[in-house]
């Protein structure tokens, strides 16, 4: 099984891996319903999904009359105005056939003219606020790409008291001394606050660039177990972060399978071993 945490502030014990149901963009029901069985197989207590992910909600949806207790619930928005907001969680909650969501987050907000509208009045933020004083959703988060995203939750913390963050965290990324010392400051934010980090992009070797894309993720991911165990364990030995899984189902059970073994104590073993499998980050 894989190790639990509380996540944040929440006390849900979440599973250190969250699935990432971008995974279920562009499944049938039928492989989105032998995915669950590999979550429950691994002891997988959370889902992040977004609106934007194909039709990863309308996957969800049949899981969720028998299933919804067992799971923390979450899924995004990148609507950034008060209305265009609302509605999209409203369709959200009617495509997962839940009556509320554990959590809802700002999906990729990381441009600052869009970060001011959701922000500002009549933006986003008002939504969310909203939706939880009506019991809609319980906790709130923000999300995002790019180098500058740990700079920009930092911003948004700083903004309102979120519960979680979500942002790239793996090998080639951290080899950005910028991104690294930001990210080192987010974190120690976060736990100061007791916000909840989750990580993405772990299993990333880089972009396809001329490559066939022959998997679902927009990256080129690391395909042999030796390779996606040192890029999980190496995310996992990041202590109080959570490992958002890969967005391709055929990959999952290897990712899942590197976290069931993860034991801390050999962070140096896996830089070795990730410093020689040329790995370019996806962000520059």
């Amino acid at each position: 099984m894989i190790q639990k945490m509380e996540f944040g502030r929440t006390g849900h014990m979440s599973t250190r891996t969250l699935f990432g149901a971008a995974a279920l963009g562009r499944v049938t029901q039928a492989e989105a319903d032998a995915t669950l069985d590999l979550l429950y197989q691994y002891g997988v207590n959370h889902i992040d999904t977004a609106a934007s992910y194909g039709e990863a909600e309308l996957r969800i949806g049949p899981w969720m009359p028998r299933h919804r207790k067992n799971f923390f619930l979450a899924t995004k928005t990148e609507k950034r105005t008060y209305q265009e907001a609302k509605e999209e969680l409203h369709r959200s909650l009617e495509k997962m056939r839940v009556d509320s969501v554990d959590l809802w987050q700002m999906h990729i907000l990381v441009d600052p003219d869009e970060w001011q509208t959701a922000m500002g009045p009549g933006g986003a933020l008002e939504a969310f606020i909203e939706a939880r004083d009506q019991g809609l959703v319980r906790y709130l988060g923000v999300t995002g790409h790019g180098v500058t995203i740990a700079e920009m939750h930092m911003r948004s913390l700083n903004r309102f008291d979120f519960d979680s963050v979500l942002l790239p965290y793996n090998y080639a990324m951290m080899q950005n001394q910028k991104y690294a010392a930001d990210f080192k400051a987010l974190l120690a934010m976060c736990q100061e606050k007791k916000v909840a980090v989750q990580t993405i992009k772990t299993i990333t070797r880089g972009p396809w660039g001329d490559r066939e894309q022959n998997r679902a993720c927009w990256y080129e991911p690391l395909e042999a177990q030796a390779d996606i165990d040192a890029a999980v364990h190496f995310a996992m030995s990041q202590p109080n972060v959570y490992l958002n899984t890969v967005g391709d189902i055929h990959l999952l059970p290897q990712v899942l399978d590197a976290a069931s073994r993860f034991q801390p104590g050999s962070e140096a073993a896996h830089e070795e071993k990730l410093a020689n499998l040329s790995m370019t980050p996806l962000f520059v």
